[in-house]
C-alpha cells in the first residue's frame, strides 16, 4: 500500500500549521447533534426522522409510499428488537439512535477493513495493520522534517492492545471499530487521554500546564498580542480546568475537560418516541405501536406531500 506520500504529506502540514498562528484547536469530543432541525412536532417530525434514522438515511423514506415506508420500518423494528423478546424497550430504541447517528463511523470501518483484513479470515490482525499501514517505511530512515513513524507505530499497537480485548492481537470488526474510533467505547477513553497528553505535555512530566495548554491551541509567533479567545482559555484553564488549584492538569482533569459528560440526546429522544408511541402505556413498544405511529418514525411521501403543501399555503 503506497503510504509513504501520504505519511509525507501529514508530516509536512504538520510542520505548517506549527510555522504559523494556529486557528483555535478543539480537543473536546461533543456528540453531535441529532439533526440540525427544529424539534416542533406540532410542525412535523423531521426532527425525529433524522434522530431516527440518520439525516441521510431519513431523505430515502421521504421517496417512499406510506406501505413501503411501514414495511421497511417494520424491519427495523425486528433489528432493534435484539433479544427478540416482542418488545421495543428505551434501551434497545436508545442505542439504535446512536448507531444510525454514527453510521459514517461504521462506513468507514468497513472501508478499512478491506484493506486491513488481508487473509480475508474475518479479523485483522496488528501483523496486517501494521503491514499494511506502515509496509517499507518503517526500513526507511526517519524524514529530515524529524516526523517520527517508529513512535506512531508504537502509539498505534499500545492502542490495538487496549481495543484488542481478549489479548490474542486479533481484532473482530468491534475491536476494530473502537481501535480507530476510541472516543466512542468507554473502554478506550483513557486512551484517548493519554494520547492527548502525550500531544500536549511538551516537558514530559505527565501534566498539562497553563503554557502546554494554551501553547496547543494558539501558537503567538513572535506577536505580542493574544486574541481575546486565548486571554479567555487562560481564564477557563485557572477557574475551571485545574480543578486542585495546582497550575495543571492531571489524567483526571484532562479527562473531565475532553471527554464532558454530555446531555445524553440519544435517551431523551428514545424516551420521546416511547412516550408517543406507548398506546397501552405499559413502558415499551410493540412493532404494531411502533407501525401504527410510522409518521413519526420516518417520513414517506405523504408526510413529505403534507409538508411541502403546508409550506405553500403559507407561502
Amino acid at each position: 500500500m503506497e503510504l509513504w506520500p501520504l505519511l509525507l504529506c501529514a508530516s509536512l502540514c504538520v510542520v505548517h500549521i506549527y510555522s504559523k498562528p494556529m486557528e483555535k484547536k478543539d480537543r473536546v469530543h461533543h456528540d453531535a447533534p441529532l439533526s440540525d432541525k427544529e424539534h416542533d412536532d406540532d410542525d412535523n417530525f423531521d426532527y425525529d426522522h433524522d434522530a431516527f434514522l440518520g439525516q441521510e438515511e431519513a431523505k430515502t423514506f421521504d421517496q417512499l409510499t406510506p406501505e413501503e415506508s411501514k414495511e421497511r420500518l417494520g424491519i427495523i423494528v425486528d433489528k432493534i428488537d435484539e433479544d427478540h423478546s416482542g418488545y421495543v424497550t428505551v434501551e434497545e430504541l436508545k442505542k439504535w439512535i446512536k448507531h444510525a447517528q454514527k453510521r459514517w463511523i461504521y462506513e468507514d470501518v468497513d472501508r478499512q477493513w478491506q484493506s486491513h483484513d488481508l487473509n480475508g479470515d474475518s479479523f485483522v490482525s496488528w501483523e496486517e495493520y501494521k503491514n499494511a499501514t506502515y509496509g517499507y517505511i518503517l526500513d526507511e530512515s526517519d524524514p529530515e522534517d524529524g516526523f517520527n513513524y517508529r513512535q506512531m507505530m508504537f502509539r498505534d499497537e499500545r492502542r490495538f492492545k487496549m481495543a484488542d480485548k481478549n489479548g490474542d492481537l486479533q481484532a473482530d470488526k468491534e475491536e476494530f471499530t473502537a481501535f480507530l474510533h476510541p472516543e466512542e467505547y468507554d473502554y478506550m477513553k483513557n486512551i484517548v487521554v493519554l494520547e492527548t497528553m502525550e500531544d500536549i505535555d511538551k516537558n514530559g512530566d505527565g501534566f498539562i500546564d497553563l503554557e502546554e495548554y494554551i501553547g496547543d491551541m494558539y501558537s503567538q509567533n513572535g506577536d505580542p498580542t493574544e486574541p481575546e479567545w486565548v486571554r479567555t482559555e487562560r481564564e477557563q484553564f485557572t477557574e475551571f480546568r485545574d480543578k486542585n488549584k495546582d497550575g495543571r492538569m492531571d489524567k483526571e482533569e484532562t479527562k473531565d475537560w475532553i471527554l464532558p459528560s454530555d446531555y445524553d440526546h440519544a435517551e431523551a429522544e428514545a424516551k420521546h418516541l416511547l412516550y408517543e408511541s406507548d398506546a397501552d402505556k405499559d413502558g415499551q413498544l410493540t412493532k404494531q405501536e411502533i407501525v401504527n405511529k410510522y409518521d413519526l418514525f420516518v417520513g414517506s411521501q405523504a408526510t413529505d406531500f403534507g409538508e411541502a403543501l403546508v409550506r405553500h399555503e403559507e407561502f
